[in-house]
């Protein structure tokens, strides 16, 4: 069963993904509710996990990762030991930051965050050493156009 999320709900989940570091008391003020319903509605949606987590984005170059790849992965072997093993080795990986099964040629998708292609190479034959892959291949982000975590709600 969905959870039941009105126009209130939304407009306090709109202001979160903006800006999480928002006051409670400003929150309340913005959508019209008092602080204390503004309060059991944030909590009601992370008790839910409609809110899953709060983070802080941080700029990936500043940090010195400024390359994204993203990793295709297809397989012959869909069994359930090696899908467990592909998704141990990329959990324990720290420079990827996304991973996705898909439907289509491609099975599989990674996201890393890299300072150069060095590192990416680095990154890469670890991966190959925790499990058996066949045929991979990768894209080098050349210009970040858009990039947000915030849902069209």
């Amino acid at each position: 069963m969905t959870e039941k999320i009105d126009k209130i709900d939304l407009k306090i989940l709109k202001i979160l993904q903006n800006d999480s570091s928002r006051s409670l008391d400003s929150i309340s003020d913005e959508v019209g509710v008092s602080l204390n319903t503004c309060w059991r509605r944030i909590t009601r949606m992370e008790s839910k996990s409609i809110i899953e987590r709060r983070v802080a984005l941080i700029d990936n170059e500043k940090i010195g990762l400024p390359l994204t790849v993203f990793v295709f992965i297809s397989t012959d072997n869909h069994s359930k030991e090696w899908t467990q093993m592909l998704s141990n080795a990329v959990v324990s990986i720290n420079e990827i930051v996304e991973f996705y099964r898909l439907a289509g040629d491609t099975d599989y998708i990674l996201k890393m965050m890299v300072r150069n292609v060095d590192h990416y190479d680095r990154v890469y034959k670890q991966l190959i050493k925790l499990v058996k892959i066949s045929d991979v291949s990768a894209s080098f982000a050349m210009e970040k156009i858009k990039f947000t975590t915030e849902l069209p709600i």
